[in-house]
């Protein structure tokens, strides 16, 4: 359902405010060079930081400034199951592709109290969801198993996973527990080549906040079977999928478009803080390797 590269966009801020007119340049500068969806308010757009009231403003201005030139997958997640019903019911009427829900975070549920969650999401709501497993932040980690059982119950509701575990051993548990065509989504840019190669059809992607045209034709050159290209165009991107965590994210990535775009502000809210000097010497010398500055 989803492919290539889909950045989970950053939400810039000016003066503790969201910056919409930024915002709408940056959605067109991804899609003029390639990437092929949109995520707001993701890990990435400071979603936890966001009012409700700010969370859907984002989600409208995505969805309205992508005008159906891609597809865009609103951040619906939260660790309470009726504020993520909230959430989709929104982006389902402002016109949003699917639903990218997390597990709920900090409560720790049980893998049934996940079936749950999720089963409840699918049935009260129409718009597709995608999975977002990334047990590095929520502690909990959707199991293989859970996954399977919630795609089996929720064919037409449950579409694809992004997946940022950091076990690629998932992606073939996924693809012999379910059809081959379920849509799996790299969650982590440094292992889009060996994902991709395992049977994934592109990553939600930090890096491509930065480097969309880069990213677009990574994925590209994976895509035709150019397998030199790709590992070419991955070494060029891999000391920025780094650096892109070299201080609490999203800093780092703020930082990077500040440093490629003017308009762009590299502020960020508490508890996140601006990224140190050691992570801006490591953004430039990334970017700097990837031929963006």
């Amino acid at each position: 359902m989803f492919t290539g590269s889909i950045p989970a966009l950053a939400t810039p801020f000016r003066d503790g405010a969201f910056d919409e007119v930024a915002y709408r340049k940056l959605i067109d500068w991804q899609i003029e060079n390639g990437s092929k969806g949109l995520v707001p308010c993701g890990t990435t757009g400071e979603a936890s930081t966001l009012s409700n009231a700010e969370h859907h403003r984002v989600i409208e201005v995505c969805i309205e400034q992508a005008a159906g030139r891609v597809p865009v997958i609103a951040g619906c997640g939260s660790n309470d199951t009726k504020n993520a019903l909230l959430h989709m019911g929104f982006s389902k009427k402002a016109g949003a592709t699917a639903g990218l829900c997390v597990a709920p975070y900090y409560n720790r549920p049980s893998q049934t109290g996940l079936i749950a969650h999720f089963s409840y999401l699918a049935e009260h709501s129409d718009l597709p969801i995608v999975l977002y497993n990334v047990p590095g932040r929520t502690v909990t980690d959707i199991e293989d198993e859970t996954v399977v059982e919630l795609v089996r119950r929720f064919p037409d509701r449950i579409v694809a996973i992004k997946d940022a575990s950091g076990d690629l051993s998932r992606v073939a548990d996924h693809r012999m527990g379910l059809s081959k065509d379920f849509c799996q989504l790299s969650g982590n840019d440094e292992l889009w080549l060996p994902h991709a190669a395992a049977g994934g059809s592109g990553c939600i992607s930090v890096t491509a906040n930065v480097a969309p045209k880069l990213c677009a034709e990574f994925h590209e050159a994976i895509a035709a079977n150019e397998l030199a290209k790709a590992r070419e165009l991955n070494d060029r991107l891999f000391p920025l999928h780094y650096a892109m965590f070299s201080d609490a994210s999203p800093a780092p990535v703020k930082y990077a478009l500040s440093r490629v775009h003017d308009w762009f502000s590299d502020e960020v809210r508490l508890p996140i803080c601006r990224a140190s000097d050691a992570s801006r010497k490591a953004v430039d010398e990334a970017l700097a390797i990837a031929g963006l500055i």
